[in-house]
């Protein structure tokens, strides 16, 4: 008996396909009173993937402005990172916020 071979598609091709038609979205911190600042500048760097110097420079804005700009992403993949900031700050007890907003 012969099986015949089942061709699957890359599973990148259509990660990368399903992007392209991801419309971009801005990823925004807000600040609050309880989070600390050195957590906020960790979270932008792991999550976000921002180098330690625009992590802080982007934590300092949401300190003095309430809110600051983080970075534009496909708007699945924003949603997967802040869902991750979120939970993460939720293990520390901290209320550190983020929001997406249409490009």
């Amino acid at each position: 008996m012969i099986l015949d071979p089942v061709i699957q598609p890359e599973i990148g091709e259509d990660t990368e396909q399903s992007e392209a038609f991801d419309p971009p979205v801005r990823v925004y911190v807000h600040n609050d009173d309880v989070t600390p600042y050195e957590f906020v500048v960790i979270v932008l760097q792991r999550f976000f993937g921002l180098n330690p110097l625009d992590a802080e420079q982007v934590t300092y804005t949401a300190h003095l402005s309430g809110i600051a700009y983080v970075v534009t992403l496909p708007k699945s993949e924003a949603q997967q990172k802040v869902g991750q900031a979120h939970f993460a700050a939720g293990l520390e007890g901290y209320p550190l916020t983020f929001t997406i907003e249409s490009e």
